[in-house]
């Protein structure tokens, strides 16, 4: 992908029809509040599915783009977190619903998606070529960037057999 490429992106949440195909109990590293899902940024790849980002307001990690001097930050470590990055291919997934979230983190969003994107395309590229054998990660590096990441349960969206 060239970085002069622009994406076009949304601000959704995902449906119920996705939280009952992705149960919990089956999938224990995609983010679920009580009652509700959680707010992502979502972008079409260049692969042909949608990456779908959630927006966190605590992330402890470095696996993601995260906000500065924003009202929320000053308070938590909020950001966008690409662990729990959710493959769609089932538009069924994806609310129409827009969803509301802090104004000085969208404008920063906006200003910034570029940025998040190739970031966000890298760290999931990053995890097929390792799986697929095409460039290795050190195992202590690739234990450090997925052992708690969504990726694992999307390798046919990611097409590895």
């Amino acid at each position: 992908m060239m970085i002069d490429d622009v994406f076009d992106f949304q601000i959704l949440r995902l449906t119920n029809k996705f939280y009952e195909d992705y149960p919990s109990s089956d999938y224990p590293e995609i983010l679920v509040k009580h009652s509700r899902s959680y707010n992502c940024l979502l972008f079409q790849s260049h692969y042909g599915y949608f990456v779908c980002v959630p927006y966190r307001s605590e992330i402890h990690h470095k696996y993601a783009f995260k906000f500065k001097n924003t009202s929320r930050s000053k308070k938590h470590m909020s950001g966008l977190d690409y662990t729990k990055t959710i493959i769609i291919t089932n538009p069924d997934y994806i609310s129409s619903k827009s969803s509301i979230i802090d104004k000085d983190e969208y404008f920063i969003t906006r200003r910034n998606i570029n940025k998040i994107a190739r970031e966000a395309l890298s760290y999931i590229d990053d995890y097929v070529n390792h799986i697929t054998q095409k460039q290795l990660l050190d195992n202590r590096e690739f234990e450090n960037r997925y052992r708690l990441s969504t990726l694992k349960y999307f390798h046919k969206e990611l097409g590895i057999l």
